[in-house]
């Protein structure tokens, strides 16, 4: 036999009925709320009653010490265990929605690849290494594109079943409220409403000055209700006769946000909104699409020139501080140059042809004439001095 609950159990269901997290959904034919056992437990770890007083220790100091507090709850018929049973879906809607995105993705694939064609010509004319460059940007392109399908979150659908085991477990376990208190808020705002009405029913006691303002202002109010519901009617009449003159071509909107679900001040904004939708607006779509990415692939060129320039300009700075050390090198290089001419110049002379010569060979032959020159340049000062 279960007792009636005492005032801290009602108080800590009350406060566990309006601070747990809850969802709504059927059960047995009836609209329900629930909660999960691990959110129920962290809710009541963090109350007042978690928290020692003076001279008083916690009701709540464990997770455990929760677990056993709401099993008194339970059996006192604050809330009961319940089962989700997952909903599965017939075979034949899931092969429907299967054909229907196949069918969907070929004919955005078909439209793409006729798009595309055009471009693919201009683009083998380039070097293999910009086309493969452009390949990858365009492949990363197309997966964010915003005509790709895109995959739709979907969310299990489940049912409630009264389970067979009445027991409270800390976990992903599902327990539906019996208890049911009535809000503070609810109470506050039914009270208003009687007041209202005893008030009202008093209208011809009231004085004259407050009757004579509430007539107006109801006049006022109604006015203004008579005129947005003309002004609704207005736009419609307006909208058909400028479809029917322009052939289904121009859609003009006055006060397209009027019956909106917006704020107040929002529905009177914009003051009107205008469409062409002919065969000319269909190509100034593509060609404004076209021109986006040829504009993104002409900045993604331009950077990658800027690279390489930046590249040119720091291997030219690297030769020139090469050719500045050097300078002493070279000079000694075109001497050398200019002998193995000479010679070339003299075998062609006698008629002599070019054989294959070694590196080792060539040196050789470099240092016997550079005797040859140095013996020459002796008998040459031997004379002189003599004349002298």
């Amino acid at each position: 036999e279960v007792g009636e609950p005492f005032k801290e159990e009602k108080a800590v269901a009350k406060y566990l009925r309006f601070n747990c997290p809850t969802k709504s959904t059927n059960m047995m034919g009836h609209r329900v709320d629930y909660f999960i056992a691990s959110k129920a437990v962290d809710c009541l770890l963090d109350s007042k009653w978690a928290k020692a007083k003076k001279g008083e220790e916690a009701l709540f100091t464990t997770r455990e010490s929760v677990v056993d507090y709401c099993n008194r709850l339970l059996k006192k018929q604050f809330f009961h265990r319940a089962l989700k049973v997952m909903k599965m879906k017939p075979d034949k809607d899931t092969k429907k929605e299967k054909e229907k995105g196949k069918v969907e993705s070929g004919k955005e694939e078909e439209k793409k690849s006729k798009k595309e064609s055009g471009k693919d010509e201009k683009i083998k004319k380039e070097k293999e290494k910009e086309k493969k460059k452009d390949g990858e940007k365009d492949e990363c392109k197309k997966d964010d594109t915003p005509g790709t399908p895109k995959k739709k979150e979907t969310k299990r659908k489940f049912k409630l079943e009264p389970h067979e085991d009445q027991v409270f477990l800390d976990g992903n376990e599902v327990y539906v409220w019996i208890y049911d208190p009535v809000h503070f808020k609810t109470f506050a705002m039914g009270l208003v409403l009687v007041i209202a009405v005893i008030a009202a029913t008093l209208f011809p006691l009231w004085p004259a000055e407050m009757r004579v303002g509430v007539y107006y202002l109801s006049v006022g109010a109604g006015c203004f209700v008579a005129s947005i519901l003309l002004l609704a009617v207005a736009r419609c009449i307006l909208f058909l006769i400028i479809w029917l003159i322009t052939g289904g071509r121009h859609h003009f909107w006055f006060l397209p946000n009027l019956t909106a679900d917006v704020g107040f001040i929002d529905s009177f904004r914009p003051l009107y909104t205008h469409e062409y939708k002919g065969p000319k607006a269909d190509l100034k779509k593509e060609e404004k699409a076209e021109s986006k990415k040829q504009q993104k692939c002409d900045s993604e060129e331009k950077s990658d020139s800027e690279k390489k320039e930046e590249e040119d300009g720091k291997t030219e700075a690297t030769r020139n501080s090469g050719t500045d050390g050097s300078g002493g090198e070279r000079h000694s290089d075109t001497d050398s140059d200019r002998r193995e001419d000479d010679r070339s110049q003299h075998s062609s002379g006698n008629g002599n042809d070019f054989e294959m010569i070694t590196k080792e060979e060539l040196e050789q032959q470099t240092d016997e004439g550079d005797c040859e020159e140095e013996e020459e340049e002796d008998t040459e000062s031997g004379p002189s001095h003599g004349k002298s």
